[in-house]
């Protein structure tokens, strides 16, 4: 017979009802036990590689999963069950020191413990390393003692205080590391040095990179805190399964930072009055948040006194100077870490080091990077690291969905969006408002091609249609409102401000100068501008507004038509002074070269 015993993943979710079932017989046969598991929460610990799974010649033949408790202090072994055709084979030892060696991979300073009745799985935890303890010394967790209350025997857990019942209490200590002085690699300087449980805050957003740096940070011996700082990426959903991921891989606390409001205020808001696309194309979606998720995270290891700060940036891209470089300015005593950068690792090397670990989430059937921002979506792929691949359009997050032609309005109080469709609301909820409407169209989608802060050439795709046609509006405002040398000047620093922002130079304070001058020119930027959405494209119709200086009450003229405020003559004496200058020197120019 063909036995295999290895750590669940996804696809395994399958056989999820079927062990509930067989779990609740066995309970039910036996007598006791806990009966009633349940089958959405079985599937949850195979996505997150945190339970095993044993086959008998490609068969379904028993499964155990762990689950952590008290922030972290204690890990359980539980849900352990052997399919009846396939018992008294051995596979119950082979499952347990599975699942046991899984949790002690995973949670190496956790303590591990199991309740049971069976004298066979007794003697099982026996040989590997537990003892025979009261239940006072488990796990104090409300959630895990309220998880018996499908046994039979709950009663007389509830009679005795939860301090005893049928079951015996098994409870394995890991040994305690007392080289807690012993020297890492990673440092700043000879007199910054980390060592063996120091604290270590971890930018973490739940993907591969940062899951292998959470992983091996883990297994370095740190004490490590991961935290993810939104700006518009995640919804509450998904931050919440960011959070479950990050426990069950070993965090010891994870920390979800609400930065969207702020991150609007400093930075979104003068990418609109700047009108800024880098490289008149992308409106730099992602790149524009990493130096706001830096200074959130910086300064949150500064407020919970960790020692370093990681980062899953790879060493090709611009992130790493981006985090690098705020963490310097901010927390200079930190020493900072960049696992995936220092060991030069492949993606493929990260997902073999996760499997090893008993963690599989099927990374590498993602074909595309997506980094998901409130001002846009950049995805990476294959067709991206070529000049010449189309991309796919089935690659694109959104899909279209409205192919009718329908009107837009948006109007703006001092340069920022301050209602769509005529209804007022906040500028954060109105840039999502826009989001949802054009993202039907499939609007704002694009190939960009740059440089990057190294010094080498980037391709990227994105779809951006909430900032595309929110920056094109209101750039048709302005050359409505602003006079031509407003207008040029504003092009100009605009462009240095969305460079200097790009190359992560938010921090110096030229950068307040220019948002200091972008300020002033939204004195008078108050409108509302008309446009027309179509399947893959937008037209700007036209604006309205008192400050239009096309309609001004104090200037009647109108371009193309007669006017009243000047006559021939005084064009022609305008032309005459205006050209006199050119004149003198194409003069000169021409005696010059009659003399040679």
């Amino acid at each position: 017979m063909k036995i295999k015993v290895r750590v669940s993943h996804e696809k395994d979710t399958k056989y999820a009802y079927l062990i509930c079932k067989k779990i609740q017989e066995s309970a039910k046969k036996r007598g006791t036990g806990i009966a009633k598991k349940d089958p959405e929460y079985i599937k949850s610990k195979m996505v997150n590689g945190d339970a095993v799974i044993a086959f008998c010649n490609e068969k379904i033949a028993g499964f155990s999963y762990l689950e952590v408790f008290q922030n972290g202090k204690f890990v359980v072994n539980s849900g352990l069950i052997v399919f009846p055709e396939f018992r008294n084979q051995g596979l119950a030892k082979v499952i347990k020191t599975k699942i046991f060696k899984l949790s002690r991979n995973k949670f190496p300073q956790y303590k591990i413990f199991s309740i049971t009745t069976n004298h066979t799985v007794i003697k099982i935890n026996t040989k590997l390393g537990f003892k025979p303890v009261s239940f006072n010394e488990l796990t104090h967790s409300k959630k895990f003692w309220n998880g018996c209350r499908s046994c039979v025997n709950f009663d007389i857990l509830i009679k005795n205080e939860k301090k005893m019942c049928l079951c015996t209490g098994l409870l394995y200590k890991p040994e305690k590391n007392h080289n807690t002085k012993k020297r890492i690699k990673h440092q700043n300087t000879k007199n910054h040095v980390l060592n063996i449980g120091d604290k270590i805050v971890l930018a973490y957003s739940g993907g591969l990179d940062t899951s292998f740096c959470l992983k091996y940070l883990k297994q370095q011996k740190y004490e490590v805190h991961t935290v993810i700082v939104n700006t518009g990426g995640f919804n509450q959903e998904e931050l919440e399964q960011i959070k479950n991921r990050a426990l069950s891989i070993g965090s010891l606390s994870h920390k979800s930072i609400d930065g969207v409001e702020e991150y609007y205020q400093n930075c979104i808001k003068y990418l609109i009055f700047g009108n800024i696309l880098r490289n008149n194309t992308y409106p730099l979606s992602a790149s524009s948040e990493r130096i706001f998720q830096a200074i959130k995270i910086a300064e949150y290891a500064t407020n919970i006194q960790a020692k370093g700060i990681a980062h899953g940036s790879t060493g090709a891209g611009n992130d790493q100077v981006r985090f690098d470089l705020a963490f310097r300015i901010i927390c200079p005593d930190k020493i900072t870490i960049c696992p995936i950068r220092d060991m030069n690792l492949s993606r493929k090397e990260e997902i073999k080091y996760l499997k090893d670990q008993g963690i599989s989430i099927h990374w590498n059937q993602i074909k595309y990077s997506i980094n998901k921002g409130i001002w846009g979506t950049s995805i990476g792929g294959k067709e991206t690291l070529t000049s010449y691949h189309n991309f796919p359009v089935k690659a694109y997050p959104t899909k279209l969905k409205k192919r009718k032609k329908e009107k837009l309005e948006l109007e703006f109080e001092k340069g920022e969006l301050v209602g769509v469709n005529r209804e007022k609301g906040k500028a954060i909820h109105n840039i999502r408002k826009v989001g949802q409407i054009t993202s039907e169209y499939a609007i704002g989608r694009d190939i960009h091609v740059g440089d990057t802060i190294l010094g080498i050439k980037g391709r990227i795709a994105f779809e951006a249609s909430a900032a595309i046609i929110i920056i094109k509006a209101h750039h048709l405002l302005e050359k409505h409102i602003l006079t031509k040398w407003q207008l040029y000047w504003k092009e100009q620093l605009s462009n240095w401000y969305g460079i200097l922002l790009h190359e992560a130079q938010y921090l110096d304070p030229v950068m307040r100068d220019i948002e200091q001058f972008l300020l002033s020119t939204q004195e008078r930027l108050t409108g509302f501008v008309n446009i027309m959405l179509y399947p893959y494209r937008f037209q700007l119709i036209g604006i309205k507004s008192d400050f239009d200086l096309m309609t001004s009450s104090n200037f009647s003229d109108q371009y193309g038509e007669m006017n009243h405020t000047w006559n021939a003559k005084d064009v022609e004496g305008f032309t005459k002074i205006l050209s006199n200058q050119i004149k003198i020197y194409h003069n000169l120019h021409k005696h010059t070269m009659n003399n040679d």
